[in-house]
């Protein structure tokens, strides 16, 4: 149960990013499936570099940035469509998560960097530190402190506040005149123009914003499966449609608190449904091979139900 909390709030992070292009903006972004694992190969590379993991996860974010404005430049100045252009960027972002890594897996266990240490008695001696990322460094913390309580939930606590936090600023921009520019860019952009406002910088902003979540959550779960992996993205961008739609089936509002929230909610329920489907699926004969398909048939699932709400709403 907590290891599906922690998912889904991880994979919630990418989610809201997806909700920023595809909702707000209404930009299909596939750069997602290419800024998530070279968010988690930003990481992993620095953090066995022996830089400070905090700074990686900055670094990893604007790396997404990165990726994002690279999408807009495609996009915008070479007059490519929108879902091309993620396309591209994805299939370039994992020769350069490659290139990052230096290799298709980082372990982030038994790193050890090497201090050196001048004593005046001794002369220079060095000494062999194991690096510990902060996930393993929260879980250490809780176990020596409560060692009754399983230690993932240490990571589960320290991640809600921080996706809580995040919402909330989230929510924060949404109201801004920036935020509400994005929104009216998605439904009508020529009035944006009409406005004098530059639909190109807003639109830009939007998907950066939305593709450095995407990274900063590929290094969230690179820290909590121990790995960067570059090919952990794969199909990021489908399960962040489907927890969107999820979100949006069970939650109905206009309301852009309810809106981020629901997004949460869609990350939670889509990692409990695969966690089902991988535990019970054999009595039904579904293999993991099979996680796909469910995917894919839960997306078609909520747009049948989505058109079908439309279309008695508009009765």
């Amino acid at each position: 149960m907590i290891s599906i909390l922690i998912e889904g709030l991880i994979f919630g992070i990418m989610v809201l990013g997806v909700f920023m292009s595809y909702r707000v903006l209404n930009f299909c972004d596939m750069t997602v499936d290419g800024a998530f694992p070279m968010g988690a190969c930003i990481f992993g590379a620095c953090f066995v570099a022996g830089i400070n993991p905090y700074l990686a996860l900055l670094l990893a974010f604007i790396g997404g940035m990165l990726a994002g404005l690279c999408t807009t430049l495609i996009y915008t100045k070479l007059k490519i469509p929108d879902l091309l252009s993620g396309i591209l960027m994805m299939t370039i972002l994992y020769s350069i998560s490659l290139r990052i890594a230096g290799k298709a897996n980082i372990s982030f266990h038994n790193v050890k960097k090497i201090i050196t240490v001048s004593d005046p008695v001794n002369g220079i001696s060095t000494i062999s530190q194991e690096l510990r990322t902060p996930f393993q460094q929260i879980s250490d913390f809780f176990a020596a402190k409560f060692p009754a309580l399983p230690s993932e939930l240490g990571i589960l606590i320290v991640l809600l506040i921080f996706v809580i936090l995040l919402k909330f600023l989230m929510d924060l921009f949404y109201h801004t005149d920036l935020g509400l520019t994005m929104g009216a860019l998605g439904d009508n952009q020529q009035m944006i123009i009409s406005q004098g406002v530059n639909p190109q910088i807003v639109r830009g902003i939007g998907i950066c914003i939305g593709d450095g979540l995407a990274a900063i959550a590929g290094a969230f779960f690179a820290m909590y499966s121990g790995f960067a992996d570059v090919g952990s993205g794969t199909g990021v961008i489908v399960s962040g449609l489907a927890s969107l739609m999820l979100g949006e089936f069970i939650i109905h509002s206009n309301k852009i608190s309810l809106q981020t929230l629901r997004v949460l909610i869609g990350s939670i329920i889509y990692r409990g449904l695969m966690y089902l489907a991988r535990s019970y699926g054999f009595l039904i004969h579904l293999k993991a091979d099979d996680l796909k398909l469910i995917t894919g048939v839960l997306i078609i699932i909520c747009l049948i139900i989505s058109k079908v709400g439309k279309k008695k709403n508009e009765r």
